[in-house]
């Protein structure tokens, strides 16, 4: 592993360029929820000059349609889902200026070409945690789509919320590497 940082969305250029491969980031402030569907929205109304649910600069989305909160807590089990799904909205939306997504799982080469043409990164949240994930989120708020239920647009507060960058703004992929370092030639 890299380096650790601490970090408080929204976030700017300068934040994500310091960031490298195999770096953990903890998040502290306000993230987004957005799945597939949120995602196909959001983009239409990116496309039609609509307002959108809320400013994408320096945003950091978080791909996870979390659980039904259980009585005393603000949300349910919030573990990553798979991220290729977004691929087909991921370089509009940082063209647009999302600084940060996290998911699991790897990326396609245009989102990753995007990611490094407008600064962006994205992160993975550790899958198979869901329940420890969830502890992170201290405050979970539908802003948008509200009929997509568990993928409905949310405004999360996090407080020390841990990814590791497996895409940096150099065009460098964690998941490559740590292939290459085991392969035997």
């Amino acid at each position: 592993m890299g380096k650790t940082f601490q970090a408080t969305p929204p976030l700017s250029v300068d934040d994500v360029s310091e960031y490298r491969a195999g770096d953990v980031v903890k998040l502290t402030g306000t993230i987004y929820t957005a799945r597939d569907a949120a995602h196909k929205l959001i983009v239409k109304m990116i496309e039609e000059g609509s307002e959108l649910p809320f400013d994408l600069a320096g945003a950091v989305i978080y791909y996870v349609g979390p659980t039904p909160a259980k009585p005393g807590r603000v949300i349910g089990s919030a573990g990553p889902t798979t991220s290729y799904r977004m691929d087909p909205y991921s370089p509009l939306l940082a063209e647009s200026g999302v600084r940060m997504t996290i998911g699991k799982g790897s990326r396609g080469e245009e989102t990753r070409r995007a990611f490094e043409e407008h600064k962006a990164v994205y992160c993975a949240a550790i899958g198979g945690a869901a329940a420890l994930i969830s502890q992170q989120i201290k405050g979970a708020e539908v802003i948008a789509f509200e009929e997509l239920g568990a993928e409905a647009v949310r405004r999360l507060t996090v407080e020390e919320f841990p990814v590791v960058v497996v895409n940096d703004v150099e065009g460098n992929d964690l998941f490559k590497q740590g292939t290459t370092g085991y392969r035997r030639l």
